[in-house]
């Protein structure tokens, strides 16, 4: 499980370290792709290899099954930190991410994911009062 919120920065090379407490499960690699709200989903590999699962079982017939699977696997880099724990975004991403050398990197349950650091905050600022008044997010759970 991934938690918590972290505010590396991107190097000139394009090159962002992990923070050491996601490393061990990403050392063997991992998949980095687009997310929703314009940020960066990485995935380690057992992850991304169930989520491949559950897309390979849907239907393929409908529309919104295609588009996402063609955005999210078209998009998707394979990517093996170095011995610093750093992996390289690639370019396309960072575009779409809007990525400059300030970032937020966010523990999101069994994904991480990439922010700019500005897009973050303008985020967070929309979000957190809806966050603050919800009554039940999970009928029974929450």
């Amino acid at each position: 499980m991934f938690l918590g919120t972290h505010t590396p920065r991107l190097d000139d090379k394009g090159r962002l370290a992990l923070p050491a407490r996601f490393r061990t499960e990403m050392e063997g690699g991992l998949v980095i792709t687009k997310g929703q709200e314009r940020c960066l989903f990485v995935f380690p590999m057992t992850e991304f290899n169930r989520i491949t699962g559950l897309l390979r079982e849907a239907p393929v017939t409908q529309r919104s099954v295609r588009d996402y699977s063609r955005v999210f696997f078209a998009s998707a880099s394979h990517e093996v930190p170095d011995n610093q724990g750093r992996i390289t975004v690639p370019a396309p991403l960072r575009d779409y991410a809007g990525l400059s050398k300030d970032c937020v990197v966010i523990g999101a349950n069994t994904r991480v994911e990439v922010w700019d650091a500005h897009a973050w905050q303008s985020y967070l600022e929309s979000t957190e009062q809806s966050f603050a008044d919800a009554e039940e997010v999970l009928p029974g759970l929450l």
